[in-house]
Formats: C-alpha cells, sequence, structure tokens
C-alpha cells in the first residue's frame, strides 16, 4: 500500500505541469509576494511607534490608494498571460512587445493616479477624519499618488519574466525593494543619519525611492542584450495598436475585478466596524492572522495563469488541465492543514496580540476573535480553490466572466446581506461573517461550473500568426 503511495506521489511529483513544476515557479512568486506583506507589516509598525494619529492615517489611505492602483496595474500586469501564450506557441519575437503595450498602460495609468494630488482634499474632507488625521491623510497621499506609476510599471516589467516561467528575478527585485524600504522607513520617519524628521511623509517618499528601485532593477536586467535579441525586449518598443487594444481588451476586466474585490472587502470591514470596537478589533486580528497564510495563494494564482496560458498557447489544453489540477491538490492540502489549525488551536494564533495587551480588555476580543478564526477556516479552504480555479480562467483569457461574476456576487452575497443583517436586522458578527462565507461559497460555485464548461481550453489572447490566417 505505500509503495502504490509512494509510487503515485512519485508519478505526480514529476510528470509535465505536475508538483515540482508548479513548485518551482511558485515558490519565488511566493516569497515576493511575502515580502510585500512584510514590508506592509514594518510599514505600519514604524509608523504606530511614531505616533498614533500616523498609524491611523496610513492604513485608510494605503488601502484606498491601492484600490485605485490596483486596476491600472491588473490591466497592465495581464501582459503576464500574453507572454505565457506567445512563449507556448513558439513566437518568442511577440515577448517585448507585449510587455511593451503593458507599459504604455502603466504609463497612462500613472498619470491618472498623479492627478489625484490635486483632489486630494477633496477625498479626505469627504472621508470625514478627525483633523489632525486628515492633514496626515493628505500628505500621505500625494507621495502614493505622485509614485503610482512605479507599482503599476513593474507589474507590466515583471510579465516578462513571469510569464516565461522564469520568477526569480521577481524574487530579487521584491527582495532589494523591501529592503530597502525598511530602511529608509525608519531613516526617514525618524529623521535618522542628519536628514530632517518626515513622520508619515517619510514612509511616502521611502516607498516611492523602493518602488523605483525594484523597476529600474528588472527593466535592467528585461533590455539585456540577449534578452533583446531572443524576445525583442528593446526593440519591441513602439506602440502597438492591435497588441495594445487586445491587452486592454482582456485585460481591464481583470483590472476591475481586482480592485472591485479590494472594494468589496473594504466596504464589509468598514460594515462590521460599524459594530463596535471589539467586533472591528477581533475581525483585524483574525484577517492580520489569515494574511500571512493567505498571501502564498496569490503566488499560486500566478502561477497557475502561466502554466495554463503557456499550454493554450501551444494547444494543449490537457496540460492546462493537469496544471490546474496540479496546484489545486497543493493549494488544498496547504490551505486544509491551516484551516484545521484555525479550529483546533486558535489561541495560538492569537497570542502575539494578546501577549502586551491588558487581560480583562483583551478578553471580548479575543473570544470574538477565535469565533471568527472559525469562519475563516472554511473562508480560506473556499477561497484556495476560487483562487486556483480563477486563474486557470484567466490564463485562458475568460477575464470577462470572473470581472461579471465578481460584481454579482459581491453585491448579491456580501455586500447587501452584510448591511441588511448589521443595519436592518442588528444580528451581529456572527451574521456579517456568515454573509461572507455565502460569498465565498457563491465564488468557488461559479468558478467551478464555469471551469466545467470547458469554454475556456479553447480560448487564446493572443492573435493568430499571419501565416495561418493568409493560410
Amino acid at each position: 500500500m505505500l509503495n502504490k503511495v509512494t509510487s503515485f506521489f512519485k508519478k505526480r511529483w514529476s510528470r509535465e505541469n505536475g508538483y515540482k513544476q508548479v513548485l518551482v515557479i511558485a515558490f519565488p512568486l511566493i516569497l515576493s509576494t511575502g515580502s510585500w506583506s512584510i514590508q506592509q507589516f514594518v510599514d505600519r509598525m514604524y509608523l504606530s511607534w511614531y505616533s498614533p494619529d500616523a498609524l491611523a492615517a496610513a492604513v485608510p489611505t494605503g488601502l484606498l490608494s491601492f484600490t485605485i492602483v490596483s486596476f491600472f496595474l491588473g490591466t497592465s500586469g495581464y501582459a503576464n498571460t500574453f507572454v505565457a501564450q506567445y512563449i507556448g506557441a513558439g513566437r518568442s519575437e511577440r515577448v517585448g512587445p507585449a510587455m511593451w503595450q503593458g507599459i504604455y498602460i502603466a504609463i497612462i495609468g500613472g498619470l491618472v493616479v498623479a492627478s489625484t494630488v490635486f483632489i486630494a482634499d477633496l477625498i479626505f474632507d469627504f472621508v470625514g477624519h478627525d483633523p489632525a488625521v486628515k492633514a496626515l491623510e493628505k500628505e500621505y497621499w500625494k507621495y502614493l499618488a505622485i509614485g503610482g506609476f512605479f507599482p503599476i510599471g513593474k507589474a507590466a516589467v515583471s510579465s516578462f519574466f513571469n510569464g516565461r516561467g522564469k520568477t526569480y528575478p521577481v524574487l530579487w527585485a521584491s527582495l532589494v525593494g523591501m529592503s530597502i524600504n525598511v530602511v529608509l522607513n525608519y531613516i526617514l520617519i525618524f529623521g535618522k543619519l542628519g536628514l530632517p524628521e518626515m513622520g508619515i511623509g517619510g514612509a511616502g517618499l521611502a516607498t516611492i525611492i523602493s518602488e523605483l528601485c525594484s523597476f529600474i532593477m528588472l527593466l535592467y536586467m528585461a533590455l539585456s542584450g540577449n534578452n533583446n535579441a531572443k524576445f525583442k525586449t528593446i526593440s519591441g518598443y513602439r506602440f502597438d495598436k492591435l497588441l495594445f487594444f487586445r491587452l486592454i481588451k482582456f485585460g481591464i476586466p481583470n483590472g476591475v475585478q481586482f480592485s472591485l474585490d479590494i472594494l468589496a472587502f473594504s466596504i464589509f470591514i468598514l460594515l462590521i466596524g460599524r459594530l463596535g470596537t471589539p467586533e472591528l478589533a477581533a475581525s483585524n486580528i483574525a484577517l492580520n492572522i489569515s494574511m500571512l497564510s493567505f498571501m502564498p495563494m496569490i503566488g499560486m494564482g500566478i502561477t497557475v495563469s502561466i502554466l495554463v496560458g503557456q499550454s493554450l498557447g501551444g494547444n494543449r489544453p490537457d496540460m492546462a488541465k493537469r496544471a490546474t489540477f496540479s496546484a489545486l491538490q497543493m493549494a488544498s492540502f496547504y490551505m486544509g492543514s491551516i484551516a484545521f489549525l484555525y479550529v483546533i488551536v486558535p489561541q495560538l494564533f492569537i497570542y502575539p496580540f494578546s501577549a502586551q495587551a491588558d487581560l480583562v480588555e483583551f478578553q471580548e476580543i479575543k473570544i470574538l476573535a477565535i469565533t471568527v478564526l472559525k469562519f475563516l477556516a472554511a473562508w480560506t479552504l473556499l477561497d484556495s480553490v476560487a483562487i486556483v480555479i480563477s486563474s486557470a480562467l484567466k490564463g485562458a483569457g475568460d477575464t470577462r466572466f470572473i470581472m461579471f461574476a465578481m460584481v454579482g456576487i459581491s453585491i448579491t452575497f456580501l455586500i447587501l446581506p452584510t448591511y441588511i443583517a448589521l443595519e436592518v436586522f442588528d444580528l451581529g458578527l456572527t451574521a456579517a461573517w456568515s454573509a461572507g462565507l455565502a460569498y465565498m461559497i457563491s465564488l468557488a460555485v461559479a468558478y467551478g461550473l464555469r471551469y466545467k464548461m470547458g469554454k475556456w481550453t479553447s480560448m487564446k489572447v493572443i492573435e493568430q500568426p499571419s501565416s495561418l490566417i493568409e493560410g
């Protein structure tokens, strides 16, 4: 029996688009997304040391900024799928031009984001926070807006590496950017090494500089002589109208889905916040815990899109299905293990938050956080399925369905039920997270049914070679 199990695992491990190939591509991406989480954590930690007002201003401002940036980031970064399908089709000369069209979208997005500097007063006057916090929000926003191009441009250039399954350069650039950000944050926020104390403005400037360095590092590697010779990363810089608008056609729905996902969840958390401080604190603690386990799934999702794109580009839908199935099994095992621990030993995860807290004051928050973790145990399992399957659909080009599903399901199963449960019937935290769970079930079912229909296996985002069209 043991021999059969071992033999089965070895086969699944070593075959094309099996566990090994998925893990080789996913591992650097998992670390890259993990480095972003660490960077965000350190940013917030430094600002909490600096002043409570700075921390209070940074969180909503950063979330709002990322909601806007994510639309353009999701659009420019969709060049990933174009690169993957061109590689699968053996058309390496189209890889560089695909990357450049993503960069042009990033330039447009960067200009749009930067222009929001002029409406910072309008935005935060409308939000209506405390005057001291509002002033810091406006200051932080200006830095994030001015530097908005760099994460969007980095996503476009990353597509050159990710789409080919060469994910380590993206990891190195992410780690360099994270290291620069961590060091500069401390220096600029607190005014070290003879520099003026900038507070939250220092955090914003550190973000710009670190993102700029990551972008330049990736662009330098992409534009090397060898890459230009094979993939036209320099000579393919020209604006390609047809390719640009194909990227717009498939990329915009991806960007809309990305930003709406963040927006819907932000509204969900804001509604929970209306219940009271203990409920909001418990939900935030549980979400911070889940974030560390969730981020690897982002890397896994990108990996699925890459392998599906390459397989469909090479007219091998069977390999696209195999890559999806391999990733789904690995993700389910990983998230299933995490979910089991959430239910069995929730105190283990909550302890870091309670260690320095007042035990009496924290008791109610702890009880509520344990309840939320039970919901998140089921949430994370369903989310891993939704991420892997939706990534397979995106890798094929089925982005419009993903967008419409996200819009309809987030309104129908998350936002409206949560609002009705909390504002109309005053049902409390359990009802809110029940709506959240219904939302995840609906997403997983919708994506699963779309995947099972099989239409995605005949999709492509890239154009046919002119020789085939003429033939």
